[in-house]
């Protein structure tokens, strides 16, 4: 009943588009969409943005000096007011993450968006799009086959794609010629989906390939912690606090074993790890306040699964299935070869269990290309040099609605954003452009680094950065 009554609200919003598409020629001239639940998926776009792959007159792989996309324009969501995504399945609300998933796939296909003057909201125009990639692993884990389906019963000319398709195909293909265990190193929702290992299995099969070893991990806190999110990061704390929801010794989910502190390795300085002390001065409890602090519980977590489990196998390719981390790239390269190196007494502990070399899949690229083939596919290529304004859009907390809670840094609070019941036809959140408020400057500077592409654009619609 719920799915049908949020597809029943989408109709609604499609008609625009249907009717442009039937009355018009001008939909090549759209924005392509792509959406996350946070900032993770720019990495999506950046690959997007900086795609050289193809032979732009042919269509034929093989770079020829010019942009793929270069014609293209963007609208970029993210729904930040109610990510982190992946924690959905663990406090079992799946329908609730759908429900969400197929707003921002009604708001896409809008005409109307909302801006913040002050203290008052003013409505702003903005064209529908024309496709829609879905940067987020967890959103494509539970909603791709609803949105595609959806999508086909109303005729539109309006493709879809997803990560996880992608990110299999090139691990696999790494696994034709370096036989090994995949690593998936994704959200909480996304390994609790079981979509990687059934794609990975599927894929294996119809190319018939042996069916490889596979292990998960779910990196939860991590994605939180890149933004920022409070229950899970805090750059101004100083010690222990209440509300936390990563890591710890006391955790029952996530817990800290004491007796591998010497792996974990954490880093300790600029209040990067939070101590509990007692009346000797000794450590009770500690929390993770850095997102490579994260990366190295999770890590050494996957490969102390492996141990338990007997999987000698080495792991020789890790997905990165979730968008947010390969902001974290480097330090996931940097822990691996330091556990690869670690011994103690003499004794390796996880070279039987980890490739010197492990090949990071990074699904951006190649969701990419399945982008750019959609897009001539389906005969949506700009060639009218016509290139609208790129949107950076992202979801912000309804204060109009009463009963909404907030934290300290006005977002929603963790027991409201997962207590919440679907199907209530609630707007839970505003759709509101990027500014330096709903995104930090260092969360800008990160991008600056690592998303040269991205920020370039992004620069054009924030003149302050």
């Amino acid at each position: 009943m719920i799915r049908h009554f949020i597809l029943l609200v989408i109709f609604c919003a499609c008609n625009q588009v249907i009717a442009q598409q039937k009355s018009s020629s001008k939909l090549s001239t759209n924005p392509i969409g792509v959406f996350d639940s946070g900032t993770g998926g720019l990495t999506v776009l950046e690959a997007l943005l900086s795609l050289d792959a193809f032979n732009n007159k042919t269509g034929k792989l093989g770079a020829d000096g010019k942009l793929d996309f270069e014609g293209e324009c963007y609208q970029y969501l993210a729904d930040q007011a109610n990510m982190p995504y992946g924690n959905y399945a663990a406090e079992k609300k799946t329908d609730l993450l759908k429900e969400h998933i197929l707003k921002n796939m009604q708001f896409l296909l809008q005409t109307k968006y909302h801006t913040q003057h002050e203290n008052s909201w003013l409505i702003q125009n903005k064209p529908p799009v024309k496709m829609i990639v879905i940067a987020c692993n967890t959103a494509t884990a539970y909603a791709l086959n609803d949105i595609q389906a959806y999508i086909k019963a109303n005729r539109l000319s309006i493709p879809c794609i997803g990560v996880i398709d992608a990110g299999t195909k090139a691990a696999l293909a790494y696994q034709v010629n370096n036989k090994g265990t995949i690593g998936v190193f994704a959200t909480a929702g996304t390994v609790a989906s079981n979509g990687y290992p059934l794609t990975i299995k599927k894929m294996a099969i119809e190319q018939n390939m042996d069916v490889p070893s596979i292990i998960s991990q779910g990196g939860v806190g991590l994605a939180e912690s890149i933004d920022r999110d409070w229950s899970f990061f805090i750059d101004t704390a100083t010690g222990i606090r209440s509300g936390y929801k990563g890591p710890s010794y006391n955790s029952e989910i996530n817990k800290i074993d004491t007796t591998l502190l010497e792996i974990y390795k954490f880093n300790k300085q600029y209040n990067q790890l939070l101590c509990e002390y007692d009346a000797t001065g000794t450590c009770k409890d500690v929390q993770l306040n850095d997102p490579s602090n994260y990366v190295r519980y999770h890590l050494v977590s996957l490969l102390e699964k492996m141990r338990n489990q007997n999987i000698t196998l080495p792991l020789n390719t890790l997905i990165l299935g979730c968008t947010h981390y390969p902001y974290m790239k480097d330090t996931i390269k940097n822990v691996l070869a330091e556990l690869y190196n670690y011994q103690k007494n003499g004794i390796y502990r996880y070279k039987n269990f980890l490739a010197e070399n492990v090949e990071l899949i990074d699904p951006s690229e190649e969701t990419a290309k399945e982008a750019f083939i959609a897009l001539r596919n389906n005969k949506l290529q700009n060639t009218k040099k016509i290139i609208k304004p790129n949107k950076f859009i992202i979801s912000v907390p309804n204060t109009s609605l009463k009963e909404t809670e907030l934290q300290p840094d006005g977002w929603f609070t963790y027991g409201y954003k997962y207590g919440r019941t679907s199907g209530q036809n609630k707007a839970f959140v505003k759709y509101v452009n990027f500014d330096l408020n709903n995104v930090s400057l260092a969360t800008y500077n990160r991008f600056k680094n690592v998303l040269p592409f991205v920020f370039m654009q992004l620069k054009k619609v924030i003149p302050a950065l």
